[in-house]
């Protein structure tokens, strides 16, 4: 049985677990490891929303929204490989969407990797545009807006 829940301080360590799972692959294409296997979850617990997606105990899920000056910024979305394909990615981007619109923004910002081409086809299905290009941290970042009803 899978449920969704706010990540807590004791989680960092299988977030990471997840997160490296899921961007795994990234790195030979990118030359380098993704973004977000460089963070220190927890920090990012105490300073951001996050929440886990867990299934018999273990994280199979995580989403990490950040509150910015002009709105939600969805930084993070990542489902362990084990459990791709489920529906499960849709699901946390449902979340972001849903709590932004509960914090009372209307859109929600997010961006990935250039090279993460199909990502940003499946952005551009469910809705998001993209706003703008730039290089940022050493990474070529595409940035994306969903406005929301």
């Amino acid at each position: 049985m899978r449920h969704t829940r706010t990540a807590q301080p004791s989680d960092a360590l299988a977030i990471r677990i997840c997160i490296e799972a899921a961007y795994q692959h990234y790195i030979a294409r990118m030359g380098k490891p993704p973004g977000p296997m460089l963070d220190d979850y927890a920090n990012v617990i105490q300073q951001h929303k996050v929440s886990v997606v867990e299934e018999e105990g273990k994280i199979v899920g995580v989403l990490v929204l950040i509150q910015t000056e002009s709105g939600m910024l969805l930084d993070n979305v990542a489902v362990h490989p084990e459990h791709q394909g489920k529906g499960l990615g849709h699901r946390l981007i449902e979340l972001a969407e849903s709590e932004t619109r509960n914090q009372g923004y209307a859109h929600l910002d997010l961006y990935t990797h250039e090279c993460m081409t199909e990502n940003i086809e499946m952005y551009k299905r469910i809705g998001y545009v993209e706003t703008e290009c730039r290089m940022e941290h050493g990474y070529s970042r595409v940035y994306m807006r969903k406005v929301l009803s």
